[in-house]
């Protein structure tokens, strides 16, 4: 199992246009190692009253939510960037699924999506 903060992960997959289907995004992922375990990030700006309540409730099932991420630039003063982690095999099905998942998150606290991405170790990092 891969940890989230392996120094030897590298984005393999960028999904930061939401009108881009999870799939496609898949399939231009020239480094991509289907089948084996990527860490999924989601890339969110949250009002900072609603980041511990969107934190407990992504926790719930196997999500981390850190500091970070895309949307620092655009945050502003009333939104903070946060980014929601998980390992996991990356499929197109939940992908999607879990993007659907962060946007209602976001919109439900106040905040905005900013797209997604996926890490995994490069070429012979040892597993």
């Amino acid at each position: 199992m891969i940890s989230a903060d392996d120094p030897a992960l590298r984005v393999v997959v960028v999904a930061y246009d939401e009108a881009e289907a999870a799939s496609a995004a898949l399939a231009r992922a020239d480094e991509w190692q289907p089948g084996l375990p990527a860490v999924l990030r989601h890339h969110l700006t949250l009002p900072d009253r609603t980041i511990e309540e969107a934190r407990a409730l992504l926790a719930a099932d196997g999500w981390e939510l850190r500091p970070g991420g895309r949307g620092a630039e655009d945050g502003g003063t009333e939104l903070t960037a946060v980014v929601a982690l998980r390992v996991q095999e990356l499929d197109a099905l939940h992908c999607s699924q879990e993007s659907s998942r962060m946007a209602g998150l976001a919109q439900r606290h106040g905040g905005q999506v900013h797209g997604w991405d996926a890490l995994q170790p490069g070429p012979g990092a040892a597993s």
